[in-house]
């Protein structure tokens, strides 16, 4: 049996799957926890990867290894390797107005016009997640932090780097030796998607300079090898792999709900939204992966299931226990601002109380119903912009909540399909990782539950829509 491995280095911990790369059954799995917070110095990312792969029973008998990663992060190393500063990570809403300026001065003072220049150039309009406007930020109110930066990489591209050999004290050497892929590489706003090439002029308006940068593999690509000879595959970002873990292919749409919620499309050409609201990305095999992300997913069912004092079956049951609608309560899942639409320093609502529907049930149908109906936006977002919607593969933690797949079979107008429960951004690094040694994608089964398309009869959605309009 040839064994592979994969690595998702998710925003809360490490996980570590070990699978059969010809059937991807899995042999073994491990995982460790990340410190909580949007700054995050790397060196807590590979303590947590050794902890979860010795869990995991190590990586000794393992063929091929791939990392995928949450995106965006800004990992800056000096001239000999050496982390520069602790890492900003995608939650990281500081550069903010780093992200307008340059948004304004790219349109001249005009923000239509500077989301045109850079949905014409990167594919995505920058918003405060993405690796550029981190990189801005740094430059305003770090300079001397900024004046030592020699190379510039994201999550997976660092872990990756590391399990090859390369660390601090690597110098010119180590720092050639870095790699990313097209869909990290999508995601940090001075790279082009459509033409498959870095934009150093992007780069050096918003740094100062130009730093090396991670060469761009292709899909099959290697990285390199680890010391002890196992393959490293080129890696993804979390949403990309997450894709490749749950089988996605043209026509599907994915929607993941974690810690934040995303909806992804793999789609045949790229996409350019002046608007912002769907970010241009590539996909891990060859193709695109046009995204819309919002910031409040899962937590929001955690931080309302504990106002109500309950664990989280217990608040699943009280979302079943209420009808299609919540009694007319629609919330507005704004808890932490928001990433799509942009609204950083936003925060949530909830309307049309009355002493009838004020209740523990309607509340928490009210929560599932919000953070659904945010997401059916990003589906109408992505669907604008032609993505082809065959059916919706709904992933992550919340995907497993009987009321989450209640009201997306209701309120999404398209087929659902819920796979196995599964750590599919660390299946799909599986996936690659066997690509890499084979020369070709496996085609690993994955069950899954089909949801027929139900009737959102009671107007929920529009009447989320029309209360979400308030903050525009």
């Amino acid at each position: 049996m040839v064994l592979v491995a994969g690595i998702d280095s998710s925003t809360q911990s490490c996980k570590v799957v070990v699978r059969d790369a010809e059937t991807g059954a899995l042999v073994r799995q491990g995982r460790s926890a990340h410190p909580e917070g949007s700054e995050v110095h790397p060196d807590h990312w590979w303590t947590a990867l050794q902890k979860a792969i010795a869990d995991a029973g190590g990586l000794d008998d393992v063929s091929a290894v791939s990392v995928g990663g949450q995106q965006h992060g800004m990992v800056c190393l000096d001239g000999d390797g050496n982390v520069v500063r602790p890492a900003l990570l995608w939650n990281d809403t500081r550069s903010a107005g780093a992200a307008a300026e340059l948004v304004m001065t790219a349109g001249g003072g005009d923000s239509a016009a500077g989301g045109q220049y850079w949905a014409d150039a990167t594919g995505t309009v920058p918003v405060a997640s993405l690796t550029l406007t981190k990189l801005h930020w740094l430059a305003r109110n770090e300079p001397e932090n900024a004046a030592k930066v020699a190379a510039v990489c994201l999550p997976h591209d660092w872990l990756t780097w590391r399990l090859a050999g390369y660390g601090p004290g690597s110098g010119a050497e180590g720092l050639a030796a870095l790699a990313t892929d097209r869909s990290d590489a999508s995601g940090t706003g001075y790279y082009s998607t459509a033409r498959g090439e870095y934009l150093p002029d992007v780069l050096s308006a918003s740094l100062g300079h130009v730093p090396a940068l991670p060469r761009v593999l292709g899909p099959l690509e290697a990285a390199g090898q680890t010391p002890g000879g196992a393959l490293l595959a080129a890696g993804a970002g979390d949403n990309a792999a997450a894709a490749l873990g749950a089988g996605a292919g043209l026509g599907d749409v994915v929607m993941s709900l974690g810690t934040s919620g995303t909806v992804f499309a793999v789609s045949g050409r790229p996409a350019a939204d002046p608007s912002g609201l769907v970010a241009g990305f590539a996909d891990a095999a060859g193709h695109y992966l046009p995204l819309v992300c919002t910031l409040n997913a899962t937590r929001v069912f955690d931080a309302t299931a504990a106002l109500l004092d309950v664990d989280l079956p217990a608040f699943n049951e009280l979302a079943l226990s209420a009808g299609h609608g919540a009694g007319g309560l629609t919330l507005v899942p704004y808890f932490d601002g928001e990433r799509t639409p942009n609204l950083p320093d936003a925060t949530g609502s909830l309307h049309g109380i009355t002493r009838a529907n004020y209740t523990a049930s309607n509340l928490a149908r009210a929560a599932v119903e919000g953070v659904v109906c945010s997401l059916a936006d990003g589906l109408a977002a992505l669907q604008e912009q032609g993505v082809e919607a065959r059916r919706i593969l709904l992933v992550g933690g919340g995907a497993q909540s009987t009321a989450v797949q209640t009201a997306a079979a209701r309120l999404l107008g398209t087929t659902v399909c819920v796979p196995r429960p599964g750590e599919y951004v660390a299946d799909g690094a599986a996936r690659q990782a066997a690509a890499a040694l084979t020369g070709r994608f496996p085609d690993w089964t994955l069950d899954a539950v089909e949801l027929s398309p139900g009737t959102d009869d009671g107007g929920v959605l529009a009447r989320y829509r029309r209360f979400a309009s308030l903050y525009t």
